[in-house]
């Protein structure tokens, strides 16, 4: 399907929107069990349509289509899509480029944002103009469900060198090696650098980004804002005790 192009978009990190680095993104990350949650809400819900916003490469967004749902998929990152679009089950999916409020009016059953996208939203116009969105996308009983690391669990100061250092090797690139390392943290703003070094021509990437972190009554506050109700927040199987799944509803 087609892909739509905003005027104005916002800034990406280069993790994403760096080409050869979008290009190993998925090799250098492979486990995706943390989805099986979000297929199982799929089913859950009986959801037959689905936008997910923050699709990244675009795994989740190829797996639902290759399923029989319908997708449609937004992510400001022009690299990412392109690598998306390389996937089985991509010609299914309707990719835009952009945010969530620059998708074009659709209905859905479910929107999701999956691998901590919410926290990507840093300032509270951001947050509170996606959560807008998705309520304008859901038909009434829809739902929306996405994921944020509790602030409790002070995830970050695990975010070190000598704990996320990994070298992998990936097929027709070669051995990438890779850590990230905090740089700053500011009230509940998380900033932090990846390194990339690619090892057949030493090439050196890196890659700058920031996420905040919300409490869980932070969370609920910005839903009953946008118009939405809590159903619930869940724990991640494959992440006990670090992230809140939170499953919110638009009043039918």
């Amino acid at each position: 399907m087609g892909t739509r192009t905003p005027t104005v978009g916002p800034v990406v990190d280069p993790i994403f929107a760096d080409h050869r680095l979008a290009e190993v993104y998925d090799p250098l990350d492979p486990d995706r069990s943390d989805l099986d949650l979000y297929v199982g809400l799929v089913d859950e819900f009986g959801a037959r349509t689905v936008l997910d916003v923050g699709c990244g490469t675009g795994t989740f967004a190829c797996l639902l289509a290759r399923r029989g749902v319908q997708v449609t998929a937004v992510d400001p990152a022009a690299a990412s899509l392109e690598v998306a679009r390389g996937k089985p089950g991509a010609e299914q999916v309707q990719w835009v480029l952009g945010d969530a409020p620059s998708v074009p009016p659709l209905v859905v059953d479910l929107v999701t944002m999956t691998a901590n996208v919410a926290q990507v939203f840093l300032t509270d116009s951001a947050w509170h103009s996606t959560l807008r969105a998705a309520r304008a996308a859901l038909r009434p009983g829809g739902r929306l469900v996405f994921e944020s690391r509790d602030p409790e669990r002070r995830a970050w100061e695990e975010w070190d060198r000598e704990r996320s250092y990994r070298c992998t090797v990936v097929p027709g690139v070669g051995a990438v090696e890779s850590w990230m390392e905090v740089t700053e943290v500011q009230d509940d703003l998380v900033s932090f650098r990846w390194t990339f070094v690619f090892a057949a021509d030493g090439a050196v990437r890196t890659s700058d980004s920031t996420l905040r972190f919300r409490s869980r009554d932070q969370l609920e506050g910005s839903i009953a804002q946008a118009g939405m109700v809590v159903e619930g927040v869940r724990d991640a199987p494959d992440r006990p005790g670090r992230e809140l799944v939170v499953i919110a509803g638009r009043p039918g």
